[in-house]
């Protein structure tokens, strides 16, 4: 996430935290503060599992390309980074068509029609 969606989610914890003690007047703000705990800990989860999600697919992106032959598969990954999803659509696209093979030699993944493999050269 961007920094204005996080900024944005500290604002609506904080503006459902005060809302909620100030709707309880009978003096039960822990069970307010704990509602809110929890509201807070599935935001947190919520993020967590985006920030990993990003993650696997920039790993992904970085040992397809490498499979497949790319020399620039960091600038790939870049742009998967700082684009998002429209920018792995484009990598999906703009990548060699065909099947990965694994090699007899070192056991990585390269394409079929590849003469060398990219990781050991054999």
């Amino acid at each position: 996430m961007r920094k204005p969606a996080l900024s944005f989610l500290c604002s609506a914890i904080a503006l459902s935290t005060a809302t909620a003690l100030a709707q309880n007047d009978d003096g039960s703000a822990a069970a307010s503060a704990a509602g809110c705990g929890i509201c807070g800990s599935f935001f947190l989860f919520f993020f967590l599992a985006i920030v990993a999600l990003n993650i696997a697919i920039l790993v992904w992106v970085a040992r397809d390309a490498k499979a497949r032959g790319l020399d620039n598969g960091v600038l790939w990954m870049l742009l998967v980074l700082f684009t998002g999803i429209v920018g792995l659509i484009v990598y999906l696209l703009a990548r060699p068509q065909g099947n990965l093979i694994v090699c007899p030699n070192c056991g990585n993944k390269r394409m079929q029609a590849a003469v060398k493999c990219p990781s050991c050269g054999a």
